[in-house]
């Protein structure tokens, strides 16, 4: 999802250097709302982790 949200945040600065500041805009919205659905979604995994108090598992 970071992925997605970095790639749309791109395409928006290659249509804008390009002029299509329709097409800018929406993908840098696009990308802002997949980078706030990240945040959130690494947020509440971090607290459910904190709450069940399990380890991570680390691969030797």
């Amino acid at each position: 999802m970071l992925r997605a949200a970095l790639a749309f945040f791109v395409l928006a600065l290659v249509a804008m250097v390009l002029g299509a500041t329709n097409i800018a805009g929406v993908s840098a919205d696009i990308g802002q709302t997949l980078l706030v659905v990240f945040l959130i979604l690494a947020a509440i995994s971090f607290v459910a982790g904190m709450i069940s108090g399990r380890k991570p598992n680390l691969i030797p």
